[in-house]
């Protein structure tokens, strides 16, 4: 990995200063740009990969079949469109998740729609599933060939044209099918907290309904369920029961919060931002709670794959040590730059190295141990 210190200066001292000037979604637009621009080459491919990325034997694990050169994945809700697929290996990323994309195309909810929290480290994000349908994107993806695991999130359409839950669940279906050849994971996200008639199929009749129509639709490969940080255990376990007699193997935790009292925030940066979830650091402790839960009571049938707040090594390995065997991110390559990627896979090689450990898979759980 080429000059990480100097990465990391040239980032946080002079183009983040510029782009935090600048309105966070154009900002993202231009960043979307940009990538799949360098993506289109092999030379700017390789270049990227010398200057951010890291490998490391003691990373690279077989996970349901994927084969994974490190456990840190982007996180959905970057990419909803699916356009970085061919930049983010280079970028060091072990696999990434796309979406979510839903069954028609849709326009999300009217801008501003993404707020900066800098003193709290994290967003403020009212996107409303903003993507081109599935139609759209599965055209955009049939036939192509990845360089690392790619995983699908797929989700309700945004529209009021999908409240009624006959509907819902139809929606989902579209989309779910229409990856049922593409990818290497699907990930039904039933979470976002930022659509019409908010979050209906994160109750368990619902979820049954649900999960009972998706089970008719072939797919040869793992899906996984993304669920709201903001649940009790209790809650969580109510769904891991219905995910028990359904085609589910694992479980994304988690999505944002829309709780506005998290210590995590500061009161004065959200005042007046009443809309969206939140993301980044204000995330990350209830993300490690729900992870912890998970493995200690279902472990040995789901994977986990923890999100929220993950800004550094020690951040994604205590995921790790709660039992997650992957990790995702977005918000901390905001804010850190993406040289962040690369750093924190170093970051585990070490951490892995002082606590003895020859794999990652070894420290999966950990924290758990006698």
């Amino acid at each position: 990995m080429f000059a990480t210190s100097v990465q990391r200066f040239v980032y946080r001292r002079v183009l983040k200063p510029i782009f935090f000037r600048q309105d966070p979604e154009d900002t993202h637009d231009r960043v979307l740009a940009v990538g799949k621009l360098l993506g289109r080459s092999a030379a700017t491919r390789a270049v990227t990969s010398w200057a951010l990325s890291y490998h490391h034997p003691a990373l690279v694990q077989n996970v349901l079949g994927m084969r994974m050169e490190n456990p840190v994945g982007l996180t959905a809700g970057f990419d909803k469109n699916a356009e970085l697929t061919d930049i983010l290996p280079a970028v060091g990323f072990g696999f990434a998740e796309v979406g979510s994309i839903t069954g028609e195309p849709c326009p999300g909810n009217p801008r501003p729609r993404l707020w900066r929290l800098p003193k709290t480290g994290g967003l403020v994000v009212w996107y409303g599933l903003k993507n081109d349908g599935c139609e759209a994107v599965a055209t955009r993806l049939r036939g192509k060939r990845f360089a690392f695991p790619v995983g699908i999130s797929v989700a309700k359409t945004n529209s009021p044209d999908t409240t009624d839950v006959e509907k819902g669940i139809a929606d989902y279906a579209k989309a779910f099918a229409a990856f049922h050849d593409i990818g290497d994971y699907i990930t039904v996200n039933i979470s976002c907290p930022n659509a019409f008639g908010g979050e209906p199929f994160a109750v368990p009749d619902r979820l049954k309904r649900l999960l009972t129509v998706l089970d008719k639709i072939p797919m040869e490969k793992p899906v996984f369920l993304k669920v709201a940080v903001d649940i009790s255990p209790a809650e969580l376990d109510a769904l891991v029961r219905v995910a028990d007699v359904h085609h589910v193997q694992g479980f994304v935790l988690s999505n944002l919060t829309k709780r506005r009292d998290r210590p995590e925030i500061h009161p004065e940066e959200i005042r007046g931002l009443d809309k969206g979830g939140v993301s980044g650091r204000p995330v990350r402790a209830a993300s490690n709670a729900l992870i912890a839960h998970l493995y200690r009571t279902a472990g040995q049938r789901y994977l986990i794959i923890g999100s929220g707040g993950v800004f550094s090594a020690e951040d994604a390995y205590e995921k790790i040590r709660a039992g997650a065997t992957l990790v995702q991110l977005a918000t901390g390559m905001i804010f850190q730059g993406p040289q962040l990627i690369g750093e924190i896979n170093k970051g585990l090689v070490a951490l892995l190295q002082k606590d003895g450990y020859a794999n990652i898979a070894q420290a999966v759980g950990a924290a758990h141990s006698p």
